[in-house]
């Protein structure tokens, strides 16, 4: 990507809130977030992310503020949230390096939930606003007839090409998930190998502070136990897995949940898995999740029901 290719408020948004103009692109991504990499005149090198926001980003960008004077491993924010038209924009530190840890072994599930207690541990001392809504992705407890919240994008869709099977485990998913009284919490609901860098068996940088959620911890750490393994396309970790996932969490947190915790962190898996499945049929993604979600739902949802 050349500099002449860049959003035309983005020059100026650098000059001013960062005291220089771009002179290089380093890298461009765009999924919910439009993210690019720019050394500037002072050949500092800074990450400017920009999304539609619904309310959310300010809180998000609070949260990994604190994080990072904590020490925790992620990048530090550099401003804060500022208003460009529809768009919410902040800047933070490029922060390269490090390795994304591919596998779904139940020894790299233990890892992950390693970081994913140390994560959560730090996110307990935070106080901020709830950051809401929550991401679709972990949205389950939008009002509504159906089991999905509502996305235009993907409403308007074909809905033919959604395999029963993935809307009938997200409807018992669903149903076992508003079936509880558990408290919200902060925590990382895209907690993905694409969003680590590892250096050797240390975790460089937890990335992607966009989406975090408030939903109860063991719904968190559920849906993290069965996203774990993915590096691009969603997938679904193995069931031994995911159980290794959730072990070590309580361990690590020191902190054994009880039957419901441990069923509605089951349920939450499932439904995260049917909401990636359903967004790669509609929009032509590879159906290795969907498939994995067809193995797996029965016994993940009789772990969920504890029947």
């Amino acid at each position: 990507m050349n500099l002449d290719e860049l959003p035309e408020w983005l020059p100026a948004w650098c000059r001013d809130h960062l005291g220089g103009a771009p002179i290089e692109v380093l890298f461009r991504s765009q999924q919910v977030s439009t993210v690019v990499g720019l050394r500037l005149q002072s050949e500092r090198d800074v990450v400017v992310k920009a999304r539609e926001d619904g309310g959310r980003a300010a809180a998000c960008v609070a949260v990994q503020s604190r994080l990072a004077e904590r020490g925790f491993p992620c990048a530090r924010p550099l401003t804060p949230v500022v208003e460009v038209g529809p768009l919410a924009v902040h800047a933070e530190e490029f922060r390269p390096g490090g390795e994304v840890l591919r596998g779904d072994s139940p020894g790299i599930a233990v890892r992950c939930a390693e970081v994913f207690a140390r994560l959560m541990a730090e996110l307990a001392g935070v106080k901020v606003a709830p950051p809401v809504p929550n991401p679709p992705w972990v949205r389950w407890d939008e009002p509504g007839p159906g089991p999905w919240p509502a996305i235009g994008f993907l409403d308007g869709l074909d809905q033919s090409l959604v395999s029963e099977h993935i809307v009938v485990a997200a409807e018992r998913a669903r149903e076992r998930l508003l079936a509880h009284d558990l408290p919200c919490v902060l925590g990382h609901a895209d907690f993905e190998a694409q969003n680590l860098r590892w250096q050797g068996r240390r975790v460089r940088a937890v990335h992607d502070w966009d989406s975090l959620a408030w939903q109860p911890e063991a719904a968190l750490v559920g849906a993290a136990s069965g996203s774990f393994a993915s590096d691009g396309p969603p997938t679904l970790a193995p069931i031994e897995s995911s159980e290794a996932f959730l072990t070590a969490y309580q361990d690590f947190r020191g902190r054994p949940f009880t039957p419901e915790e441990v069923g509605i962190a089951w349920a939450a898996g499932v439904w995260m898995a049917a909401y990636n499945a359903r967004e790669m049929a509609l929009c032509g993604g590879p159906p290795a999740g969907g498939d994995a979600l067809r193995e797996q739902a029965a016994e993940r949802l009789r772990r969920a029901t504890g029947a």
